[in-house]
């Protein structure tokens, strides 16, 4: 299991991969005039101060951020990912902010759409909802992740994105993140899902893919980024996403930037990369 108060590794390499999908989705959700609802599950604090202490204690975001605005000719997807962290920073090239997916999902909605936010953390919880206060468009919940799915699913709109992005520091999160989205489609079967996970060893994301499979949801898009080779220790190498009913053209733009990040990221060239179905229509 990981150890993960995010703050210590805020723009590393697993949330540039992360973040950079979460646009792609967010920029094919938008080509339709209808709204679209988005709920964060697992919220955090919306904003991270890379200056902070906690994040300059191993400075996670140098072998992230910092080398993918570093790497040159970035596809647009990935370029319009780095345009969001700079405007939070106020255009500075060396940023002090990082913005965690609550901040990245907002500046990508249209004033018709909506985002829900969960945090369970009261301290958490408090400082996100400060931090959007006064939007109309953006509502911030202080509850449990997966009950907050089965309480507002489905959205009026009924069209958009849940991303569930855990910290996996129990050692039954697997099985509560199955159990959820096994709710959660039972209730909303044509939202949109990108669940996260670390990849630590390739027997772990085998049962996790294998019980994910076990819930018959079809449609199911694996997209991983690998930044070294899968080791027996349980090392964090990389981080994959399973996207449910998948927006077309997703996978098709996909390719690109997960091709440059690979590149940009991996060590030694010994990183990788997935992006095929693991549960087709």
């Amino acid at each position: 299991m990981l150890s993960y108060r995010h703050i210590y590794h805020a723009g590393n390499f697993a949330d540039v991969f992360k973040h950079v999908v979460l646009v792609e989705l967010l920029r094919t959700l938008r080509r339709k005039v209808t709204p679209f609802c988005v709920l964060d599950t697992h919220a955090g604090l919306g904003r991270y101060d890379l200056t902070s202490a906690e994040a300059q204690k191993n400075r996670e975001f140098a072998d992230g951020l910092l080398r993918v605005m570093a790497c040159p000719d970035p596809p647009d997807t990935v370029a319009q990912y780095l345009a969001l962290v700079r405007a939070e920073n106020d255009g500075a090239e060396v940023p002090s902010r990082y913005p965690g997916s609550p901040r990245l999902i907002r500046a990508l909605l249209r004033s018709g759409d909506r985002l829900l936010l969960s945090e369970l953390q009261p301290a958490d919880h408090a400082r996100l909802r400060a931090l959007f206060a006064g939007d109309a468009q953006v509502a911030v919940h202080l509850q449990d992740a997966y009950q907050g799915l089965k309480a507002l699913l489905p959205p009026p709109e009924r069209r958009g994105l849940v991303l569930i992005d855990p910290p996996y520091e129990r050692k039954d999160e697997y099985a509560r993140v199955v159990a959820a989205l096994t709710m959660a489609h039972a209730r909303w079967p044509t939202g949109i899902y990108a669940i996260w996970y670390p990849i630590l060893s390739r027997s772990l994301t085998g049962r996790f893919h294998t019980a994910v499979v076990a819930t018959g949801i079809r449609r199911i898009l694996c997209a991983e980024l690998r930044i070294a080779p899968d080791t027996a220790r349980g090392d964090f190498v990389g981080s994959g996403l399973l996207i449910i009913n998948p927006p077309w053209p997703l996978q098709d733009h996909l390719v690109p930037p997960l091709d440059w990040l690979r590149r940009c990221l991996e060590h030694d060239r010994q990183g990788g990369q997935r992006l095929d179905w693991l549960v087709p229509e």
